[in-house]
């Protein structure tokens, strides 16, 4: 497919070309959004269809997946789509998955996503899906992200040493990667959700600094603070199923979430990785400490949020 693969490459942290101010992006982010409301989408549908896409794109750069969700999700809210053909499902996700592979400039073959026995596609028919998922996105693929706001938010909790910033950013990628499954999110701003992954994170390694960093970020003329709030309130429950989960997964979401934003590293702060990961390590045993001593200090919002009045 000529005109997909002629689309370039673009960073996750800056997917606009010709934009690079921070104001474009709090100004266009919107255009890269779901035009349905989460109540009016197919959650069962959504969620075979997420099942489908990480199936397909289990080989690649979790990025790859990320993106493809996007596509989804703006697809399916652009056009009815028939809910009863299997089919139908595996042609979009398939390719979903393909545009994004092409967006990342990654080498692939169809027959890696249809090795499982279900319906083959030949490459004209996924062809024609990939156009129509051009159209319906009116060809803006380079996706206004939550992880486009990353970089802009982090500087608002005035963290010195480069080390706790990089864990706070390793652990506010994880919950942005696991917020893309849960539906009602999609109301939510890309912004909205990059400022409340971070608001989660530093509440859980650095819950003295939370309340200033709340107020910083609430005070940010770009943020709507109620929706700040409506979508914190969901982070605290994503970041609880995750603490239910098994130590392995952890430390396995952990180097994932590292790894995402972070490859492109230059030597000097490759230097540093020994030191970035010890912070990291010492941050995370240090917060899982603090829960087993959940009498000795208050960690709900409301406790914290008191503490603003004295920034």
């Amino acid at each position: 497919m000529q005109c997909a693969t002629k689309l370039m490459e673009f960073n996750l942290e800056n997917p606009l070309t010709n934009f690079n101010t921070i104001p474009s992006l709090f100004l266009l982010e919107s255009d890269h959004m779901p035009t349905l409301k989460a109540t009016d989408i197919d959650v069962c549908f959504r969620q075979e269809a997420i099942c489908l896409i990480s199936q397909f794109s289990c080989k690649f750069h979790p990025f790859i997946s990320y993106l493809a969700v996007n596509y989804l999700d703006r697809f399916l809210s652009s056009q009815p789509i028939p809910q009863n053909k299997t089919w139908v499902l595996r042609l979009i996700t398939i390719s979903c998955v393909s545009l994004a592979a092409k967006m990342n400039r990654t080498d692939f073959s169809l027959a890696e996503f249809q090795g499982d026995g279900g319906f083959m596609f030949d490459a004209r028919t996924i062809e024609r899906m990939e156009y129509l998922i051009l159209g319906a996105l009116k060809w803006r693929m380079r996706s206004i992200t939550p992880f486009s706001f990353i970089s802009f938010f982090i500087p608002f909790l005035k963290l010195k040493d480069p080390a706790l910033r990089q864990a706070l950013k390793a652990r506010a990628v994880e919950i942005i990667f696991k917020a893309q499954t849960v539906t009602k999110l999609l109301e939510f701003k890309p912004s909205i959700i990059a400022a409340s992954a971070l608001l989660f994170a530093s509440h859980e390694l650095f819950p003295l600094q939370f309340p200033c960093y709340h107020k910083a970020i609430s005070s940010c003329l770009y943020v709507h603070k109620e929706n700040l709030l409506k979508c914190y309130k969901w982070m605290q429950k994503i970041g609880k199923e995750r603490e239910e989960g098994s130590m392995m997964d952890m430390a396995s979401s952990w180097n994932t979430a590292v790894n995402v934003l972070d490859q492109q590293f230059s030597c000097s702060e490759s230097g540093n990785g020994s030191a970035i990961t010890t912070a990291a390590l010492s941050v995370r045993r240090e917060r899982e400490m603090k829960r087993r001593k959940m009498n000795g200090y208050p960690n709900n919002e409301t406790a914290h949020l008191s503490q603003v009045q004295h920034c």
